[in-house]
């Protein structure tokens, strides 16, 4: 596919940019660029500054494409489409008449930091991927995970990737590639990510079949395994409660029991934090706490979402292994 021009600029309000500050980007100095079948690009790097949680537009002219558009469906955020026309360059939102709510093309923004600078990604699946989070308001639990990273004057650990897909597993492909065939494009190859959140393998137990919890942590070393040979830190998320989903099992229950056990007591992670006991119902540990629960008993609503970032350490986040 041919991307005949793009932009990037602050985004004010809808597909409204704040005027003067959208700016051309360029591939090898040209302003177009064809993609590959199967390959991505990178722009050349943007001169100049932008504030930590700036809310940035990308507008790109697709001159010519062939085939499914990639992107990410559950973006969880609006984005806007001029049906006919190069309009990359527009501050104003005229021509943007047709709202979408997933993200197409783009992949990622990377912003050069200071030096010493560093980033965690959250490896993970429709839970970490914000789904049923409030749409537009950047409440998936990496967000509110960003904002405390943001604010603590004490850490250099700045950045948060979101590299949750819907439906993820540890161990097959479905929605996306597996956890494990995606490690190194989505992880281990990011600018600056010096950990890893490891949030995966309720979509794995509750699949027919579903893995043993011994094939299951077989796969999360693996993870650890890759990570550590890359000098990236690993910390490990317990899986869940999700009684009251419609493939919950006693079996699955048992099995989530043993991988978490796994989780906190293995010694396979540079850190662990405890999803689990932070938002289960005490009086039913198998279940979310309905507080936190967004009505379909496996997602956290955006208060759950805020308690998953909250139960972070932010020091286990600076482990060293480069």
């Amino acid at each position: 596919m041919t991307f005949g021009r793009a932009y990037a600029g602050l985004r004010a309000t809808g597909a409204a940019l704040v005027p003067g500050t959208n700016r051309p980007l360029t591939f090898a100095g040209s302003p177009s660029v064809t993609v590959p079948p199967g390959r991505s690009v990178s722009s050349d790097p943007l001169p100049g500054t932008v504030r930590p949680r700036s809310d940035l537009a990308v507008s790109l002219y697709v001159r010519d494409a062939g085939g499914a558009a990639t992107g990410h469906r559950t973006a969880l955020q609006t984005s806007y489409v001029a049906p006919s026309g190069d309009h990359a360059a527009d501050d104003t939102a005229t021509a943007y008449t047709q709202p979408v709510t997933s993200w197409f093309y783009l992949d990622a923004v990377t912003v050069n930091a200071r030096r010493g600078t560093s980033a965690v990604a959250a490896l993970g699946d429709s839970i970490t991927d914000g789904a049923l989070s409030t749409r537009d308001t950047n409440r998936r639990w990496p967000d509110f995970l960003a904002r405390r990273l943001d604010g603590d004057v004490g850490t250099r650990v700045k950045g948060v990737a979101n590299e949750g897909i819907s439906g993820n597993k540890v161990l097959k492909d479905g929605s996306g590639q597996s956890a494990l065939k995606r490690l190194d494009r989505d992880v281990l190859t990011q600018a600056g990510v010096r950990t890893v959140v490891l949030l995966e393998g309720v979509n794995d137990i509750k699949a027919v079949p579903a893995p043993t919890a011994a094939e299951l942590i077989a796969g999360y070393r693996r993870i650890v395994d890759r990570s550590h040979a890359a000098g990236v830190c690993v910390v490990g998320a317990t899986v869940m409660p999700y009684e009251g989903w419609r493939e919950w099992t006693p079996a699955g229950e048992a099995v989530r029991q043993e991988v978490n056990a796994f989780v906190r007591d293995g010694g396979a992670f540079d850190a662990v934090v405890d999803f689990d006991r932070a938002v289960m119902d005490p009086a039913a540990p198998s279940r979310l706490l309905p507080a936190y629960d967004s009505g379909d008993h496996l997602h956290p609503n955006d208060l759950g979402m805020r308690v998953m970032a909250d139960t972070v350490d932010l020091k286990s986040l600076r482990c060293q292994r480069r």
